[in-house]
């Protein structure tokens, strides 16, 4: 399999931490908004854990993809090789996979809070997305 070009490693970083940036910023705003929330039902705690550990993935990511961005920025005082860009390279992308598949869960179980019509209806959405974001991943 053919490397990447450096520089091809420094765009792509810079979009996953500008996507992770704003969906974790989304994460971070659902879990202060159920901090706040009075209720104890199971759901909401689900809900807020996810939130959290969406909001983690993404801002594991941001960190992640920084290095790399640093590392292969045009002028960068860091030497680096292909091989030393396989570590923050993995975390950053299980890291977005675990934002975005806990994202897509709180928005499945979001309409559960509501009712059973809604929630079917937000399950049925996330499944969807979940479907459209591994098609588009693969192909």
């Amino acid at each position: 399999m053919a490397e990447l070009p450096l520089e091809y490693w420094n765009k792509l970083s810079s979009q996953f931490i500008l996507i992770s940036v704003f969906l974790g910023g989304f994460s971070i705003a659902i879990t202060a908004n159920l901090l706040i929330n009075e209720s104890e039902k199971r759901l909401y705690n689900v809900i807020l854990k996810l939130a959290t550990t969406s909001a983690s993935g993404f801002l594991t990511t941001v960190f992640s993809m920084t290095k790399i961005v640093l590392a292969t920025a045009e002028g960068s005082p860091i030497s680096i090789t292909q091989s030393e860009l396989n570590t923050p390279r993995i975390i950053g992308f299980l890291g977005y996979l675990v934002g975005v598949l806990s994202l897509l869960t709180i928005i499945g179980l979001s309409g559960w809070t509501k009712s059973k019509s809604i929630g079917i209806f937000t399950t049925v959405v996330s499944a969807i997305t979940f479907i459209l974001f591994i098609v588009s991943a693969i192909f």
